[in-house]
């Protein structure tokens, strides 16, 4: 977390175990409200249907620009500074410290210093294109623009990273079971890659001795942590004008309780680590299925955050969790286990098969969302979603024949509030259209969300 003196990576996963102020929960409850009046005031014609959209871009955590023309005078300033005393340090091979029996002056391993794949100091031919200045922005950023404390904070991390073996972990295999509770899966709104965090794997007792019960254990812990950071750098553009940070999924669902001293000291520690080590590559930390006793408990570091690291964080209970992460991650990239409508090895739907639509249903009306099937043999598919359900929904086919049999697809039936999104098929033998109806029977109004896509009969058929 960002203290006075630290970065503000704090913010990333491991800071889940460490509970903060309910308040911060409120900003969210505003954001619905302005949403949900908005949603109120959009088209559709009184009285009838409401038109379907596609579902809004909701901004995640704005980044600073990494193009110098875009800094203040003092940035760019700070960033040439930095930049002179790194060159003087590599050049003058004093930007490591010299190991026991090195001569001084001596050659030691100053060449081409990189980090994170970007090369530090310019060199004839160089293809760089702005990525250092990236790089450098972080730890500029991560000490409020201090040239003399952004240096030593990349010093020190540059000779962490060669104690350590860094450039080597992307290789090993550190922690194989452990890939469960933390992995990449898709990108939010804007395009940051996704790293998934899930505490309930630990609070299996066998788990949770195998990572925490040795010291040797917390150790390799640590390094499997560093390395699934890595991991996620890799997939960032770390170029002027790219995606350069990652957003951050934190699940608390059946986390271990405060009493787990272990896994809180070994928390600790990876935050220091990635703190120290990792600036400014969390655009946003996404707190979800969030139990009371996270709210209850005060952390001592809370009262030092900035507010600019406080407003990185959101918080959702276990019945918002689903319209919480809608703001900052499309429905097709939000796992299905999330309400989200990406499954795994889905043959039906990829990536490229178009946008999620929305529907709006108010209190005590019913909204019908058709699938137009104009082709005899065709098979449709769709995804459907309502945010909290407590809805009577139904499935049917209705032939454009009026002579025909309107035919069921499913039955009308009573959704309870956790039901997960649907996923159906129809094969048409006459032209007509898919109905959805949604009859909203609570008192409070419901999003829905559909998706769906049409497979024409081949003419082999």
């Amino acid at each position: 977390m960002t203290v006075d003196v630290k970065s503000e990576e704090t913010q990333v996963a491991e800071e889940a175990m460490i509970p903060r102020e309910e308040e911060e929960q409120a900003p969210i409850d505003k954001k619905k409200t302005e949403a949900e009046e908005q949603e109120e005031n959009a088209g559709g014609v009184p009285g009838g249907s409401p038109l379907p959209s596609v579902v809004e871009k909701c901004s995640s955590f704005k980044e600073e620009s990494n193009f110098t023309s875009d800094l203040k005078a003092s940035e760019r300033k700070a960033l040439s500074e930095l930049k002179s005393k790194l060159e003087e340090a590599i050049l003058g091979k004093n930007l490591f410290r010299k190991e026991v029996g090195e001569e001084e002056g001596g050659e030691g391993e100053d060449g081409e210093i990189s980090l994170w794949g970007v090369p530090l100091l310019s060199t004839k031919g160089s293809t760089d294109n702005g990525g250092a200045d990236v790089v450098l922005l972080k730890f500029l950023r991560a000490r409020d623009f201090k040239v003399a404390d952004a240096f030593e904070m990349l010093k020190r991390s540059l000779q962490w990273r060669k104690d350590s073996k860094m450039d080597a972990i992307l290789g090993e295999e550190v922690a194989v079971e452990l890939e469960p509770a933390a992995y990449m899966d898709g990108a939010d709104r804007e395009g940051h890659p996704v790293c998934y965090n899930i505490y309930g794997v630990f609070g299996d007792e066998e788990m949770y001795q195998r990572t925490f019960g040795s010291e040797e254990k917390k150790e390799r812990f640590l390094r499997w942590r560093v390395q699934v950071m890595e991991k996620g750098i890799g997939k960032l553009d770390l170029r002027p004008g790219g995606v350069s940070s990652l957003l951050q999924i934190n699940d608390l669902r059946n986390s271990p309780g405060p009493t787990k001293k272990d896994l809180r000291a070994a928390t600790k520690q990876a935050v220091n680590l990635l703190q120290d080590n990792y600036p400014e590559l969390v655009a946003r930390n996404i707190f979800i299925n969030v139990p009371f006793w996270y709210y209850a408990i005060h952390s001592l570091l809370w009262p030092f955050l900035t507010q600019r690291t406080k407003s990185k964080f959101v918080f959702a209970r276990p019945a918002r969790v689903t319209e919480t992460l809608l703001k900052y991650i499309p429905a097709e990239q939000i796992p299905f286990r999330y309400g989200g409508f990406k499954r795994e090895n889905d043959l039906e739907f990829s990536t490229q098969d178009g946008a999620v639509s929305e529907v709006s249903v108010k209190p005590g009306t019913t909204e019908t969302i058709e699938i137009p099937m104009e082709e005899v043999g065709s098979t449709v598919v769709w995804d459907f979603t309502v945010l909290g359900w407590e809805v009577n929904y139904k499935e049917e086919f209705v032939p454009a024949n009026e002579g025909s049999y309107t035919i069921i697809v499913q039955k009308r039936k009573k959704m309870g509030a956790h039901e997960s999104p649907l996923r159906n098929t129809f094969l048409n033998g006459e032209r007509g259209k898919v109905m959805l109806t949604v009859e909203n029977v609570s008192g409070k109004k419901k999003r829905a969300l559909y998706r769906y896509k049409i497979k024409k009969c081949s003419s082999s058929d």
